[in-house]
Parts: structure tokens; C-alpha cells; sequence
């Protein structure tokens, strides 16, 4: 039987903040279709290098990568959105001294003009998390961790993608907001069907909501498989 498509592939990728000194050496993941793929590892393996070169902000010295079946390198960011692919970093990006329904808007830039297609978005975001609907003129940065979270990713899901980069997602985060972080990624793979690469360093949760997962060991592959296949967390990682 052939398995869901694949939508986003890095293909014996090395990068490197400098052109002679690679983080990550031949490089090799696929995100398929409506799953949640996962890198893990230690700190300072490359996860989130690759996430940047993926969306453009990190030149390849060597590989490809390819957006359902296309290549994107040297395709900048803004160009990338339009094709469907979206990025959430680990730093917050929201503009704390807008309001929410202000964040929002943002997102619908490409579309900014059909202001019923923006509202229809807004609404639908407010369908999707209903905690910012009675917040929406409230100022971002007085709400919660767990609840800025939810203005960014409704700001991404604002453009459409089809696929998101997800970076360190409940960084900073309460356990019980990080938790509330993981139902909302599970809910867009799950129910919206969009196909998410998920950079994380809480390799229990990581687990829980993943389908496929690559473990890296200094910039390279060091083994993959289903998340079914990870049970086992002291033989298949070295750090808690």
C-alpha cells in the first residue's frame, strides 16, 4: 500500500551559518501528508537549522529541498507562504501592544484587500479557538503564554499553508499550557489535515502527538521510525 504523499524533503542537506563549517551534514527528513514528523535531539544538533534553511533563512552549501515535489531553494520566505508553507519560531511573535483580533488581521496580508475573506478567517480562527473570541480586543501581551500561542498560530493559519515548521512550540510554557500547545498541533494534523514538522525538546509530549520521528546526533541522522517504535526513552535517547 503507498503510504501518505510527501509534502515538504530535505534531501542530503548541509548547512552551516558559515559556508565552511556545516551544522547539520547530509541531512535527510520527509513530512508526509496530514502526519506530525518530529526531530529531536540534543541542544545544539541542528533542529532548529534545519527548520530555518527549510523556510529560507539559512542558505543550503549543499542538498535540496523540496515542497511537494518542487524544489525551493533560493525562494524567499514571503514567496514560501504563498505556496503554502508557514513557520512558527520559539521565540513569540506576536505584537503584544495589539489587540488580538489586530494579530489576526496581520495574518490575512496576502488577502488584505477582500476584507470578507479576512473576516472569514477570523471567524474561523475564532471557531477553531474559542478562549480568543471574547479576548479579541484585548491587548496580546496581557494574555497568557498558552493563549499568545494560539493568537500566533491562528495568525499563520491565516495565509492558508498546508504545511507548518514548528519550532520549540511550549518553550517557557506552563505544563498545563504546553499541554494545551500539543492538543492544538494534534488538532490541525488530525482534524484540519495540515502536515506539521515539529522541532521540540519535551520528547515525552513530542512523542505523544507525533507520527514519525528523526532523532539527529551532531547535524546528522542518527535514527528514525514511527513514534510507536520510540517507547523505550532511556535505550533511544541520551538526554531526559
Amino acid at each position: 500500500m503507498t503510504g501518505p504523499a510527501t509534502v515538504l524533503e530535505m534531501r542530503n542537506l548541509s548547512v552551516g551559518y558559515y559556508r565552511d563549517l556545516n551544522i547539520l551534514c547530509d541531512l535527510y527528513i520527509k513530512a508526509r501528508q496530514g502526519q506530525i514528523t518530529t526531530i529531536l535531539g540534543a541542544n545544539g544538533v541542528g533542529k532548529s537549522t534545519a527548520l530555518k534553511a527549510a523556510f529560507g533563512f539559512l542558505a543550503p552549501n549543499k542538498g535540496d529541498i523540496l515542497l511537494e515535489g518542487a524544489s525551493i531553494l533560493g525562494i524567499p520566505p514571503e514567496e514560501k507562504i504563498l505556496k503554502g508553507l508557514a513557520y512558527i519560531p520559539q521565540q513569540p511573535g506576536v505584537f503584544k501592544d495589539m489587540t488580538v483580533e489586530e494579530n489576526l488581521e496581520l495574518g490575512g496580508w496576502t488577502f488584505r484587500r477582500d476584507r470578507k475573506q479576512v473576516r472569514d478567517k477570523i471567524e474561523a480562527n475564532y471557531l477553531r479557538f474559542p478562549a480568543l473570541r471574547d479576548k479579541r480586543r484585548q491587548v496580546t501581551g496581557e494574555l497568557s503564554g498558552g493563549q499568545q500561542r494560539m493568537v500566533e498560530i491562528g495568525r499563520t493559519l491565516m495565509s492558508e499553508p498546508r504545511m507548518l515548521l514548528v519550532d520549540e512550540p511550549t518553550a517557557g510554557l506552563s505544563k498545563r499550557l504546553a499541554e494545551e500547545v500539543y492538543a492544538m498541533l494534534l488538532d490541525l494534523a488530525r482534524i484540519d489535515g495540515l502536515t506539521i514538522l515539529l522541532v521540540d525538546q519535551e520528547i515525552r509530549h513530542a512523542l505523544k502527538i507525533a507520527d514519525y520521528v528523526y532523532v539527529l546526533e551532531l547535524g546528522r541522522n542518527k535514527f528514525e521510525g514511527p513514534a510507536s517504535e520510540f517507547t523505550d526513552l532511556e535505550k533511544a535517547f541520551w538526554v531526559a
